[in-house]
């Protein structure tokens, strides 16, 4: 279980990398964050048939048969639980109705959607998913849960750029997202972060970019920086040594909770829209 130390976040522009078919992002600096505007040409919701072959992956899950658990560039990490497509119904937000992936995890399960060979320009990339948490921990105190994480050879890092943590000191107990690591130098953390809650019921677009030039990991809601979620090689929530990213070869993207007997007691939600890329896509319908 990771646990919050206070970071301090330091932030500076970064320079983007370039696709094969692409001009180069404009970066632009918000509150102080490094950022990136997402390109005109950016694929938005729903046209991985016209993104596949420009993306370092993509997947909308609209070509694929309903109940299936596998697609084009990637596989499965499943224990205790299951993927499944299937059809979504309007829910508000910035989502239309289509085809999703269904995530159902059971206690401290885990479902992962894991895109594997990866060789990003510069170990750099960007990432986006849409996701929607039928409901979150609330039991035990500090039970921390991943959505996205990168794995690859180096000191032996997991890197988590997407997850969080219940943290029963803040308004009496809620869910807040923070960026987090685990098995390298920096030991086992999450830097959860006051200012950014977790909330179930409605979808969210979580974009991410790591950036190993100064091992910087930045994160995006709805199209908005979250500078307080950065964190970089000496800015983090871990050990006092540097925080290194590993050479990336694989990411994975779902759902675990890593303590057992939480509550609820079993754990659901839905993705779409994934895509990892060297340039910023962006959260456009």
């Amino acid at each position: 279980m990771g646990h919050h130390t206070t970071a301090v976040i330091r932030r500076a522009a970064a320079v983007l990398g370039a696709l094969t078919l692409a001009a180069i992002g404009t970066i632009t600096t918000a509150t102080g964050a490094a950022g990136a505007s997402p390109r005109p040409d950016a694929h938005p919701h729903g046209s991985c048939d016209e993104a596949r072959g420009t993306l370092l992956f993509c997947e909308d899950f609209e070509g694929l048969p309903r109940g299936a658990a596998t697609g084009e560039g990637w596989g499965t990490d499943v224990q205790n639980g299951s993927l499944s497509v299937e059809r979504d119904t309007p829910h508000g937000g910035n989502h239309r109705p289509g085809q999703v992936l269904h995530v159902h995890t059971e206690g401290n399960g885990h479902a992962f959607v894991q895109v594997g060979g990866l060789s990003a320009p510069r170990n750099s990339f960007y990432g986006r998913m849409r996701v929607r948490i039928d409901e979150l921990p609330s039991a035990p105190d500090w039970a921390h849960f991943t959505l996205v994480e990168a794995t690859g050879t180096g000191d032996g890092s997991v890197v988590r750029p997407v997850g969080g943590q219940y943290v029963p000191t803040v308004d009496g107990g809620t869910d807040l997202w923070g960026v987090g690591s685990d098995g390298g130098p920096t030991g086992d953390w999450t830097d959860w972060q006051q200012t950014s809650p977790a909330e179930a019921g409605r979808w969210t677009c979580v974009e991410w970019r790591l950036d190993a030039s100064d091992n910087r990991v930045s994160v995006w809601m709805d199209g908005r920086p979250h500078p307080d979620l950065t964190v970089d090689t000496t800015h983090h929530g871990g050990n006092p040594v540097d925080f290194v990213l590993p050479r990336i070869d694989t990411v994975r993207i779902g759902w675990q909770l890593y303590q057992p007997g939480p509550t609820p007691s079993s754990y659901d939600l839905r993705l779409d829209d994934l895509a990892l890329s060297t340039h910023r896509l962006g959260c456009a319908n």
